[in-house]
């Protein structure tokens, strides 16, 4: 247990310092390849194809997906492990590294932020493209700045807090088999002509393993706020849980706004609202209520939200661990 605590713990603060690493392939890349791959063999003649048998094609690349990635994962540590702990060690916490993306998310909407504060929107709207799905051609200063915000908060839980559950369960093996499905969810999880029917498979897997950790990274994120209020006067605890308690459910996934929310009322902003997607106008409730209005710094504030609510994780989650090894030894 200690070689999976070190890693673990090891692989937290490699993410929180060095982000995502561009020096090899990461493995997330490659899921996605093989994700792509995998879809232009399953949909070969679909138009002959009707919606049960692309349902059925859509089932079959989740399996293939996750079945694939949890094997050679499941190897890899196998082989390491059985060669030299501290190989296997190594090997642990640079799956865990790779798994967390706290860094990359903060850096990729900070630079948002650094063009909103140079007054360049149009290289504004091209990095907010790089991590948003929705259309940013004609989005104004205030929108560009939500929409940060908006990916961060989100990505609190994806990207940050349900992972590192996972990794506490079950190591790289079920971190990996989380990235997976939000994967896939993220490529092929559309509710569009393309991927009604083909992406639903995935679309309700990564609903039901996002569920319980959508709701802890809330309530982390609450804590955090409160945390945050004794040092900042810009964050509000008592009104982060006000409005989660009130626009948790303001969003066609079960789980988008529960950190959303949380967000938006320890900012005392408003999120969300119409959106474009590839041309299509998508009609949003508001998440929060608009007590001051959006500016850049906000993004700043909301990594920070983000953060603490990652170390808030991180410390409850080795609590844990250690809890358990203790169980065990007793």
């Amino acid at each position: 247990m200690k070689y999976h605590m070190l890693a673990f713990f090891l692989g937290f603060i490699c993410d929180c310092i060095l982000g995502d690493p561009h020096i090899f392939p990461h493995p997330i890349r490659l899921i996605g390849t093989l994700i792509t791959k995998t879809e232009k063999t399953l949909r070969q003649n679909e138009k002959t194809q009707n919606s049960a048998v692309m349902l059925w094609k859509g089932t079959i690349l989740v399996i293939f997906v996750i079945a694939s990635t949890v094997t050679v994962t499941s190897l890899l540590l196998l082989a390491a492990y059985c060669l030299n702990p501290y190989l296997g060690m190594a090997l642990e916490t640079l799956m865990t590294y790779q798994i967390l993306a706290a860094k990359c998310l903060q850096v990729e909407s900070m630079k948002v932020y650094q063009c909103l504060k140079k007054k360049d929107l149009v290289q504004a709207r091209a990095a907010l493209s790089m991590i948003v799905g929705r259309d940013t051609q004609h989005l104004c200063e205030e929108d560009i700045a939500k929409a940060a915000i908006e990916t961060v908060a989100e990505n609190t839980s994806d990207g940050v807090i349900a992972p590192m559950l996972y990794l506490a369960i079950g190591g790289p093996i079920l971190g990996f088999f989380y990235k997976a499905v939000n994967t896939m969810d993220s490529m092929v999880g559309y509710r569009n002509d393309t991927y009604l029917y083909f992406g639903r498979t995935a679309a309700k897997l990564d609903d039901y393993i996002n569920f319980i950790p959508a709701r802890i990274s809330a309530y982390l994120m609450i804590a955090a706020a409160f945390i945050l209020e004794r040092f900042q006067k810009c964050f509000s605890g008592k009104q982060a849980l006000r409005i989660y308690k009130r626009d948790r459910k303001k969003h066609a996934s079960p789980n988008s706004a529960q950190t959303e929310s949380v967000c938006a009322g320890a900012l005392g902003i408003r999120l969300a609202g119409d959106a474009s997607y590839f041309g299509k106008t998508v009609s949003k409730p508001y998440i929060g209520d608009s007590l001051h209005s959006v500016t850049n710094q906000d993004i700043r504030r909301a990594n920070h939200l983000m953060y603490l609510t990652a170390w808030l994780c991180e410390i409850l989650c080795l609590a844990g661990m250690l809890f358990v090894s203790c169980q065990c030894i007793v």
